[in-house]
């Protein structure tokens, strides 16, 4: 009960107070608002990744091949020197055989804009069975 006060008389009358209390519906609304900001940028920032599918056994043994990306520029694939016109040749080759597998290792003066871009060569290449060797080298012991 609220109590109003007249200016033109001394006596308080009581009255019940006719409005809505907007106060905790606004607390709620601010939670509700905190709780989208916290859990909507999660969901948008998503990497599309091809997880490995179990298979069955497998007869024909896995062929490994290794690209090295050397400190100075340059590229070796199965230890040939290569360059980037001549990877995307070959890496359409070893895409045509199911059982082939590249392994990438970097030294670790390389250029990251040099490993940007092999990585894309090799992503438009359309290699799917790829791994990453040599960062034991960058481990603490």
């Amino acid at each position: 009960m609220r109590r109003v006060r007249s200016f033109a008389s001394p006596v308080v009358a009581e009255e019940p107070i006719g409005t809505i209390n907007t106060t905790p519906l606004i607390d709620v609304m601010l939670v509700l608002l905190i709780m989208f900001v916290i859990t909507i940028p999660p969901m948008l920032n998503q990497v599309p990744m091809e997880l490995p599918q179990p298979a069955p056994a497998r007869t024909l043994p896995i062929t490994t091949h290794r690209l090295e990306l050397l400190s100075d520029g340059g590229l070796r694939l199965d230890g040939a020197a290569v360059d980037q016109a001549g990877l995307k040749a070959r890496l359409a080759l070893l895409r045509a055989d199911p059982q082939n597998s590249l392994v990438i290792r970097s030294d670790a003066a390389t250029r990251y804009g040099l490993f940007v871009e092999t990585l894309a060569t090799v992503k438009r290449a359309g290699i799917t069975r790829l791994g990453f060797e040599g960062n034991a080298q960058f481990a603490r012991e």
